[in-house]
């Protein structure tokens, strides 16, 4: 489809690394060269990002990841989502005169998943040593790293807040008391601390690899780390975006319970690929529903840069997204009615409504027994409908304020066919002050729950929030594909419109990232305050004006981005015969693939 691309085509056969930030990419890679596989490389990089784009994530943030194992010849989740703390009830929030969990501030916090996620899966499937995957995050922590213009402009934005109500974030990311400079060398030496100190205390405590890695996990859970946080919360008042100081529910004895853990993909099979997502505690199905809808197109026939592709999909999107809305939520708390969702009579019934002019309504689907959640989603919809100082985006793009955190990406193969795809987040400067000492924020996930009773994603203790967060992996006659990118609501949507693009009309990785992407507002946004904006598309303004025209002829109500300002997509493939390839998007300039 196009003679150029923005990058090479990376291509090899040794091992591929590719992913948000240059560095993180540099990083994992390196791990290749020094002999580590995939999942070393993955946490290496992992780490890194929480250094170099503390905007965006943090070691007590999220981690779902999704990977292949060649050893093993499985796929499975790495499922490090942080549940509700143990104090977290409704009545609780009510009683602090809430109708919605903050965005910010400790009454947002679930209990910290990352940083036992990357452990987890490092003592299970890595090779390398607890100090060799982390030294490269504790050398860029400890001598410092170019600040990123974006993490500059976050922290200029918010250091006078800062200085007035979270003094713990002022001083470690104000340290002379003014806000950093653009690319300059910048140093998070408590990180660097707390993350030395975990491996000296693990290679101090154990002999074994496994054993020094378990080490570190008990030293966050129930060590030092876990007392600092409880020490922080136990007398913490923190002003959010309630208006108002608010202390924390999560205590010590909720971070010493919870672990990581692993779970089985949900698939779906489209066009001889079977795609692997998380269960329904993510958005992830949505994308797999989006696809069973789609099914019953010819998208192949489409121009897919054209009305007609986009216009199709968006409809489609708008379909499986209210399902989302509906009836997803934590698998072992709720039912939730996958295999209907999933059924081809069902997507059938689906793909039925979408019709040549855009739809203004929410529309999920009535399914016996699930009735009642179908219509508290369209009642709270019309409810929440255009909240006032609602962002029509995900939580951060080029073009919007830099106050709102996001998500970070990474893609891994290595020579052997293990790879990794993750989607770390959460726990990002934004969202709560720096815990003293640590160097590191709490998470914000807890404002994806609903303070309502009887809905699969309401308020509960030990329940995961539905989280945005969603990576993705691919397979078909023995080539593997991996993907993903930030982007909150936006994350499947992306990754949808770049996936189909691959199938159905053969660009290749990158030139599927050059492409001009879109994405629906329509449904009701998964981040505070909740708005939910019928019929509201954004789409780059490189497809051209007679195509946005002609969306605006079908009744979508158009917003027109910048080019390249909308996604941030990264992948990576393992052909059948072992040849590799990887991509990354060229928008906000920072993502990188590196291999050979």
């Amino acid at each position: 489809m196009q003679s150029f691309t923005t990058r090479p085509e990376i291509r090899g056969s040794f091992g591929v690394a590719t992913s948000t930030h240059w560095i993180a990419s540099a990083t994992g890679f390196g791990i290749l060269e020094r002999g580590g596989n995939a999942f070393d490389a993955a946490v290496a990089a992992g780490l890194v990002l929480q250094v170099v784009e503390p905007h965006l994530n943090g070691p007590a943030g999220d981690l779902p990841a999704i990977f292949h194992s060649a050893t093993s010849n499985q796929t499975q989740v790495l499922a490090a989502q942080g549940p509700a703390p143990a104090g977290a009830t409704i009545a609780h929030y009510r009683a602090q005169g809430l109708q919605l969990i903050p965005g910010s501030g400790l009454l947002s916090t679930v209990i910290p998943g990352a940083f036992d996620g990357w452990m987890l899966l490092l003592r299970d499937h890595g090779s390398m040593t607890l100090a060799e995957v982390m030294e490269p995050a504790i050398a860029y922590a400890r001598d410092g790293h170019p600040m990123l213009p974006r993490v500059a402009h976050t922290i200029a934005d918010l250091a006078a807040y800062f200085a007035k109500e979270w003094p713990s974030s002022a001083a470690t990311w104000c340290p002379d008391g003014t806000p950093p400079v653009a690319n300059a060398n910048f140093k998070n030496t408590d990180l660097a601390q707390t993350y030395q100190r975990l491996v000296d205390i693990a290679e101090a405590s154990a002999s074994g690899r496994q054993a020094q890695i378990d080490a570190a996990r008990e030293a966050w859970a129930g060590g030092f780390v876990a007392e600092a946080i409880g020490s922080y919360l136990d007398s913490a008042e923190v002003h959010d975006v309630s208006e108002q100081k608010n202390s924390a529910v999560l205590n010590r004895a909720d971070l010493a319970k919870w672990r990581a853990d692993y779970e089985e993909t949900l698939c779906y099979d489209y066009h001889g690929w079977t795609v692997h997502k998380t269960q329904s505690w993510s958005q992830g199905p949505v994308l797999l529903q989006s696809l069973a809808i789609l099914k019953h197109f010819d998208l192949a026939a489409m121009d897919p840069m054209g009305a007609a592709f986009t216009h199709t999909v968006i409809e489609a999107m708008k379909l499986a997204f209210a399902d989302r809305e509906a009836y997803y939520g934590d698998p072992e708390f709720s039912a939730v009615p996958m295999d209907v969702l999933l059924s081809d009579a069902y997507n059938s019934e689906r793909a039925q409504l979408i019709s040549e002019q855009a739809s203004q309504e929410q529309r999920p689907g009535r399914i016996p027994g699930f009735e009642a959640q179908a219509e508290a989603y369209v009642l709270r919809a019309a409810r929440d409908f255009g909240v006032k100082d609602a962002a029509p985006q995900e939580p951060t793009m080029a073009h919007l304020t830099e106050k709102r955190g996001d998500t970070v990406h990474l893609d891994v193969i290595d020579r052997w066919g293990n790879m990794v795809s993750a989607t770390p987040s959460g726990g990002w400067l934004q969202s709560n002050p720096v815990i003293p000492g640590l160097g590191f924020a709490l998470n914000s996930r807890a404002q994806m729950f609903w303070l309502e009773e009887g809905l699969p994603t309401s308020l509960a203790p030990g329940r995961r929030p539905r989280t945005t967060l969603t990576p993705t992996l691919a397979e078909k006659d023995g080539a593997r594909l991996v993907f993903g990118t930030p982007g909150g609501d936006q994350q499947d949507q992306w990754q949808l419109i770049w996936f189909l693009r691959f199938v159905h009309h053969g660009l290749d990785l990158q030139a599927g990232m050059d492409a001009p992407l879109f994405h629906s507002m329509h449904f009701q946004s998964s981040f505070f305050p909740r708005a939910a904006l019928p019929g509201e598309m954004m789409i780059e303004a490189a497809v051209g004006a007679a195509v946005i025209e002609d969306l605006r002829q079908r009744g979508h109500i158009v917003h027109v981005a910048e080019d390249w300002s909308v996604g941030r997509l990264t992948a990576a493939l393992r052909h059948s015969d072992g040849g590799l390839q990887a991509a990354a998007t060229p928008r906000l300039m920072q993502a990188y693939a590196v291999g050979r």
